[in-house]
């Protein structure tokens, strides 16, 4: 069976190139990816546990969803597939940042991704695809500043990355969001 293909990229997110997304992790390659965040009426935040099985970060808690774009596909295309996928919902959806992470992981797989952030609302029902999402709240930003202060672990790296720089789109403190 073919495995998906992540496009590589440079430092500006200019492809130059497609590769196997699982060799792209053993190598280390920049690459495309997105982080969606999910908010609803009343500002707080989704949250995912990713699912037990996943190959990196296994029963982490992150944004709504994150994945990567196929050759030929747009982010916002991408967003709105994988959101429906994961989180069984869409939502409109727009693009606030981008930024670039590398993370090494104890299974020698390396993320390194142009990761473009997309945020939403969203208010009605989630059916999450149990293969992808092993739980699921939403969760005030101060909540979740508090828990990432006290079991950091418990977090993907990228979300400790986006999450200051959405809550600083939201003009919420990093110190005193949803006080």
């Amino acid at each position: 069976m073919n495995q998906p293909e992540v496009i590589l990229v440079t430092e500006s997110d200019e492809a130059i190139g497609t590769m196997e997304k699982m060799e792209a992790h053993r190598r280390g390659l920049l690459h495309r990816a997105f982080s969606v965040f999910i908010l609803n009426d009343a500002g707080d935040i989704l949250l995912q546990q990713r699912a037990l099985g996943k190959y990196h970060s296994p029963g982490l808690w992150t944004n709504a969803c994150c994945s990567h774009q196929f050759p030929g596909e747009t982010t916002p295309d991408a967003a709105h597939r994988r959101l429906k996928e994961e989180m069984g919902f869409d939502c409109p959806l727009e693009e606030i940042f981008a930024f670039t992470y590398r993370t090494a992981f104890d299974n020698g797989l390396i993320e390194h991704e142009f990761d473009h952030v997309l945020i939403g609302t969203y208010n009605g029902a989630i059916h999450p695809d149990s293969t992808e999402v092993n739980d699921y709240r939403y969760m005030s930003a101060s909540q979740i500043l508090e828990l990432m202060e006290q079991e950091p672990d418990r977090f993907t790296s990228w979300f400790h990355l986006a999450l200051p720089r959405v809550l600083k789109h939201l003009n919420m403190s990093v110190t005193t969001a949803g006080m």
